[in-house]
């Protein structure tokens, strides 16, 4: 029997959560080193699934199987196509520098009036991003529909005390006020997904309905549902298979989050603390675009193509809507957030344009979307922690007196806008290029959300990094050793995969090659025809 990977680069964070969980309170320091050290054997583990994972080999790689719930057709069913591994991999490098970043955030507060005052409990805050790592990495693994629900659905409970326990300190008003703000915001992000979850669970469950009557035994194995439809031996009425889909459908549009399903995450993000807004944007989002490459195209191929057209509207509606919306905000962090609106548009237009360029394209956007929001949170939960204050109108001068902390905000604007060079741009590129080529007037409005990021990244940086020193930030310091070396890894990853993308692409590429053969469809073809260069001579 080969060693479990997969499962060993769950197992790791989960074990080093109940560890972390259980360190004696005045150990606080410990806990933290725990925590950063379980975070660095998980990126080793999913460095390895990276480089035994092979671009021409089988769909599914690194497969375990085992029976879980036998009577029901459950299994512990694992497996990494090129984009569940990239995603793996994604989550895996962003952890560490997640839990850097947060280095304080569950400290004691230190003011005069609540002298010696823990905030947070600092082992509870670091054992739930362990936590969610590790749901988060099985759901990109899980080939199993209802394994898949399970973790998709349990990672909203440590999730929902990141945000509700941990939330940010830097509110607008009393301490009151923002504690009741931290709890609506949690409140809402958990009654939005479990809402989707609930009406994803209908669909499983006729899901398994359809399968125990066609197949003999009702199976939610995904690699046995797709074998079996592409075999014709599993066939769904149209109006069954619609239906099914819009329920795995509205889940994962509201993880996403897609407009209109969407208007959870300012809140979350906004109460959040940097690091902990970076877990739910960079990470835990990126589930819901996945799923709907392997599931909602895997699954219900022709219902995927029905529903396409709507679909592709509400992607280029996120696309201009968020971007707008971002331009309008006085909150840094909220500003943030409806600018990963926009960009989550973009990757759901890729997927649903049926193109190899548009699809490669949206899953290299989550990798590099990813990086990009973890870059610009992160420096920006920097700047908002010496301040003390979210708002944009607080800032003003900071190059002059932290010119890193200026640049390294400035590259993650700039990778945010798409910059040639930065890694978003041919994210953002082959998307563009794979929607138009299919379908021209959503490919010719959604660049119009290029136009708007500029300007909300432009419009930010100018009013809290030029013109004159503010009279409270005029002290402020420059990055920290342990910031900096937050920033400038994450930094490096995405000029390097800016200029150089092909280690992702030959991983990716494969995989999209296997959605696009489930909804049965081929790039189109060009409307130039190709000049034949001998003939011309």
């Amino acid at each position: 029997m080969s060693f479990p990977l997969l499962t060993a680069v769950a197992a790791v964070p989960a074990v080093g959560a109940i560890a972390t969980a259980a360190v004696p309170a005045a150990r606080r320091t410990v806990a933290k080193w725990l925590a950063l050290a379980v975070s660095l054997v998980t990126l080793a583990l999913a460095a390895v699934v990276l480089v035994r994972f092979e671009p021409g080999g089988d769909r599914y790689q690194l497969t375990e199987s085992h029976a879980w719930i036998a009577d029901f057709g459950v299994r512990y069913e694992l497996g990494v196509d090129g984009i569940g591994a990239a995603l793996l991999g994604l989550t895996a490098l962003l952890i560490p520098f997640i839990i850097l970043a947060g280095w304080h955030d569950a400290d004691v507060l230190a003011d005069e009036n609540r002298p010696n005052r823990r905030w947070r409990p600092t082992q509870g805050f670091f054992a739930l991003i362990l936590m969610v790592e590790a749901m988060v990495v099985l759901s990109f693994a899980a080939t199993d529909v209802f394994l898949f629900y399970i973790l998709f659905e349990a990672m909203l409970i440590p999730m929902y005390f990141l945000i509700g326990g941990f939330g940010d300190r830097a509110g607008e008003h009393g301490e009151e006020e923002t504690a009741k703000q931290r709890s609506y915001a949690a409140v809402k992000f958990l009654l939005y997904n479990l809402a989707g979850g609930l009406i994803m669970l209908a669909a499983v469950i006729g899901l398994y309905v359809v399968t125990a009557d066609q197949l003999g035994a009702g199976t939610f194995s995904l690699q046995q549902i797709t074998e079996a439809r592409a075999a014709g031996e599993l066939t769904m009425g149209t109006n069954t298979e619609r239906l099914l889909f819009l329920g795995f459908f509205f889940a994962f549009a509201i993880k996403a989050p897609l407009w209109p399903l969407h208007t959870w995450l300012p809140n979350a993000m906004g109460e959040s603390t940097a690091p902990v807004a970076v877990l739910i944007t960079a990470v835990m989002d990126k589930v819901g675009t996945f799923a709907m490459l392997r599931f909602c195209l895997g699954i219900f191929p022709e219902a995927s193509s029905w529903a396409t057209p709507v679909i592709l509207v509400l992607a280029v509606i996120s696309v201009i809507y968020g971007a707008l919306l971002a331009i309008g905000q006085r909150d840094i962090k909220r500003l943030i957030a409806y600018a990963s609106i926009s960009h989550f548009g973009f990757i759901v237009m890729g997927i649903f344009a049926m193109t190899s360029q548009g699809q490669s394209g949206a899953t290299l956007y989550m990798v590099n979307h990813g990086i990009s929001t973890a870059v610009l949170l992160l420096v920006a939960g920097f700047l908002i922690s010496r301040r003390g204050s979210r708002l944009i109108a607080d800032y003003g001068g900071v190059q002059k007196v932290a010119p890193v902390l200026a640049g390294t905000f400035l590259v993650g604007g700039l990778a945010t806008l798409s910059l040639p060079g930065l890694a978003p741009f041919i994210s953002e590129f082959l998307v563009l290029v794979g929607t138009f080529s299919r379908y021209p007037v959503i490919g010719v409005v959604a660049t119009i959300g290029i136009v708007l990021a500029a300007l909300y990244v432009l419009i930010l940086y100018q009013r809290t990094m030029t013109g004159p020193v503010k009279p409270l930030v005029a002290k402020m310091p420059d990055l920290r050793l342990r910031e900096m070396a937050v920033a400038a890894p994450l930094i490096a990853v995405l000029i390097f995969l800016g200029v150089y993308p092909q280690p992702l692409t030959n991983i990716i590429n494969p995989a999209v090659e296997h959605s696009l053969s489930d909804v049965q469809q081929t790039d189109p073809e060009p409307d130039v025809p190709a000049i034949d260069l001998e003939a011309a001579k």
